[in-house]
């Protein structure tokens, strides 16, 4: 009898720890009537282009939230890689190598931040088709500042000076920059076992241009107030 083939998936994975010192308990934090995690998970099972959405945490209150709502939670995550200063890089490859020992094919893997709830399924699809040809493509958000136009930073004596370039008259003659968001990290598998050792900055990496609406990552009660707010005013505008 012939080995049954395991066909080439792209996943999901969202990391969320339990301890947060800005806000304790975001993750499943009611966040206008769902627990906060709940609106990625949900986006992700809306994707057509994503086969299994995963969730790696550390707390079984989060485990529990995220299963309810449809997600895969495989194993709570190691000590090791659950602590403040873990990054997050070998958290994503520690989950897809267990799903690889499990006889899974990944070849792109999709991570979604927890604490970005304001970008919709359509978001994440069109990030996997943004740049076929890149090794990650990241969401970014228009900056607000700019290194050739109005960032400084000290030089020699102490004195201040343009982070970038000799200065520009006008801020629309500057180079356009960008902000990541945080909210969509579309990597190849290849690319993030190389990224996981060598850093994120280690491969060829495409932007994705979101609305700085979109854009807003909760670190604290006052990033939860103003993503809820912009949620239920856009909601509103909606047909």
């Amino acid at each position: 009898m012939r080995a049954r083939m395991r066909l080439p998936r792209t996943i999901a994975t969202i990391c969320a720890r339990g301890g947060s010192k800005g806000l304790p308990g975001k993750n499943i934090r009611d966040f206008a009537g769902k627990p906060l995690i709940v609106h990625s998970i949900e986006q992700a099972l809306a994707c057509p282009e994503i086969d299994a959405v995963y969730v790696s945490t550390d707390d079984e209150a989060i485990a529990a939230v995220a299963r309810a709502a449809g997600a895969t939670v495989p194993y709570l995550r190691p000590a090791e890689l659950a602590g403040d200063c873990a990054p997050k890089l070998p958290v994503i490859e520690h989950l897809v190598r267990f799903l690889e020992r499990q006889g899974q094919a990944v070849v792109r893997v999709v991570d979604l931040q927890p604490t970005s709830p304001l970008r919709d399924a359509a978001d994440i699809s069109a990030a996997l088709r943004a740049h076929p040809e890149a090794d990650l493509v990241v969401s970014v958000k228009d900056a607000a500042d700019n290194p050739y136009f109005n960032l400084v930073e000290r030089g020699d004596g102490g004195w201040v000076h343009l982070s970038k370039g000799q200065g520009s008259t006008r801020r629309q003659e500057a180079p356009a920059v960008y902000a990541l968001n945080g909210s969509i990290y579309v990597w190849q598998r290849a690319a993030l076992a190389h990224a996981a050792i060598h850093g994120l900055w280690s491969v060829h990496i495409a932007p994705f241009v979101m609305p700085r609406w979109k854009s807003v990552d909760i670190d604290d009660l006052e990033d939860f107030e103003h993503a809820l707010w912009l949620y239920r005013r856009h909601a509103e505008s909606t047909p």
